[in-house]
């Protein structure tokens, strides 16, 4: 009998130019293996690989938060220009990643390039070593995805909805320039630096986005049309509240894809989601892929199968778990509060906040200027300088205490401020405004207090015309019934002072509550360190 070997395994050939497919089984590490579909016939030819596998295998084949190894998504290549001309990046969430020359005409500027030097997830590798991953690699990510998501809903319904090449490249663009104007130290010099030095400020890195993009195809001659870029900047400006009316435009649903003001799922959450997970080493339940092939546009809306509302809940969990676990960590604002106090002391002398004023300056500010003030003779800086030694040295803020604050209460939530705290004190060491810092933190799943699945259309089938939201008392009683936190912390800038701190943080929960809301006293090592400074 003939035989052919594939894999170091022998299979009998059968005859017959007729005689239907075999599916072979190729090993693959990690225990993972690869059905290849060939022809029985010879010259015995791969006719498929991906399709057959079935959901659970291409699952396990993408290149997701547990996986040691990273394989590329699907990549159309019927829909892309001639890969010879292309730049093929690796990427150890995605796998390969094809850049076309439009888009690598925007990549090797010193506008795109400053991304490298923009941290993720800005001071959290401080707590987490692994997170040193840049806006850079998330850019890339998020533009293969929208280009993912954009092919697939034109293989599907191309002709029913008219997607032309001009959508698919305004999408793609979108995706690969939504953070070209974000600040350094992740969302920190956006929300907690610049509004206590420019009061009544509503910058916003979208907004810096859209102009940097303008300034991108101004200095480098980039040859691209007014309508590409202008409605790369609407697709970038659709979550924020510098949106576009909705009514004004067309094919609504191709500015869901990169940022979703409309309900929030989008393919920049389902690459930081991934990436993020993967550099701090947690595991990462959700697998966007699922969401990606059961998506599909009815009344100009992206909707999904309504077997994957739990896919979505998945979705904004995990991202409810990372803020809580690693964005919002004690250990990190801690960091991040003293990185402010050391930016608005340096300010003045460098002149951080200006440079959002131009475009053509803003470029230059990233997450090296930490090194600049610590490194600069400069008596200007001094204590900006001191506050970053202190980082160094892990002399950080103490941490005193936390407490969610009660569901009741939420509603009518003011913001607690350290003059509250000092307020709240009784007799003993006289403490300072200047000497407590309030962090108040909330946790959503993306729409504050009210269900995000409330918001999404779902439809039935493949074969169904209506699509319908899912309200709560149809969906599984073991999800949350409460979609918000908010919890109030409290920190020491010295050491010394934990001890009276906490105590009037104790008094001010029972002067609000009429009960302590937290659930753990401060530990008593740090009450100590109060004792050995007054001994």
């Amino acid at each position: 009998m003939n035989h052919k070997t594939v894999s170091n395994k022998t299979y009998p050939r059968k005859k017959g130019i007729f005689a239907e497919p075999t599916l072979l089984t190729a090993p693959f590490p990690h225990n993972l293996h690869i059905p290849f579909l060939y022809s029985r016939s010879p010259p015995y030819q791969i006719l498929s690989t991906n399709n057959a596998l079935g959901s659970a295998e291409r699952g396990r084949m993408g290149a997701f938060c547990d996986d040691d190894l990273a394989f590329s998504s699907n990549y159309n290549f019927g829909c892309s220009q001639d890969l010879r001309f292309s730049k093929h990046v690796h990427d150890n969430v995605h796998g390969n990643i094809y850049l076309d020359p439009i888009f690598l005409k925007f990549v090797d500027t010193e506008q795109f390039q400053r991304l490298r030097d923009l941290k993720q997830l800005g001071m959290a590798h401080m707590v987490y070593p692994g997170a040193v991953h840049s806006r850079f690699e998330h850019s890339l990510g998020v533009y293969w995805l929208a280009g993912e998501a954009v092919h697939r809903l034109k293989a599907q319904q191309g002709l029913e909805l008219g997607i032309d090449r001009f959508d698919v490249q305004t999408v793609k663009l979108a995706g690969l320039l939504h953070d070209i104007g974000h600040g350094p130290f992740s969302h920190m010099f956006e929300r907690d630096f610049l509004p206590k030095v420019l009061k009544g400020s509503e910058w916003s890195h979208e907004q810096m986005s859209t102009e940097m993009i303008n300034h991108i195809v101004d200095e480098h001659h980039i040859d691209i049309d007014v309508d590409t870029v202008r409605r790369v900047n609407e697709m970038i400006l659709a979550s924020s509240k510098y949106s576009s009316a909705k009514s004004s435009r067309e094919k609504h649903f191709l500015y869901d894809i990169v940022a979703n003001g409309r309900n929030g799922i989008d393919v920049d959450k389902f690459d930081y989601i991934a990436r993020d997970c993967r550099a701090c080493g947690l595991g990462c339940n959700f697998q966007f892929q699922r969401l990606m092939e059961n998506m599909r546009v009815m009344g100009d809306e992206i909707c999904y199968r309504a077997k994957e509302y739990l896919t979505i809940h998945k979705l904004f969990a995990t991202r409810a778990d990372l803020y809580r676990t690693v964005y919002t960590h004690a250990k990190v604002k801690a960091i991040e509060l003293m990185l402010v106090d050391a930016l608005l002391s340096a300010n003045g002398y460098l002149q951080i906040a200006s440079h959002i004023q131009d475009p053509s300056q803003y470029w230059k500010l990233d997450d090296t200027i930490i090194k600049t003030i610590e490194t600069a003779p400069n008596e200007e800086l001094k204590e900006s300088r001191d506050l970053i030694l202190r980082i160094r040295r892990r002399d950080l803020y103490q941490f005193c205490n936390e407490y969610a604050v009660p569901k009741d209460k939420l509603e009518n939530y003011k913001e607690v401020t350290a003059q509250d705290i000092v307020c709240s004190q009784k007799n003993g060491v006289t403490i300072r405004e200047e000497d407590v810092v309030v962090n108040n933190v909330q946790i959503d799943l993306t729409r504050g207090r009210h269900n995000p699945l409330e918001s999404i259309k779902f439809f039935k089938d493949y074969d169904s015309v209506e699509k319908f939201s899912i309200s709560d008392d149809r969906i599984s009683h073991l999800l949350p019934t409460y979609c918000q936190d908010m919890i109030v912390r409290v920190y020491s800038k010295k050491p010394e002072l934990v001890g009276v701190i906490s105590e009037a943080f104790e008094n001010f929960q029972l002067k609000t509550y009429g009960i302590k809301a937290q659930v753990h006293a401060t530990p008593e090592k740090k009450k100590k360190k109060r004792r050995a400074f007054e001994a």
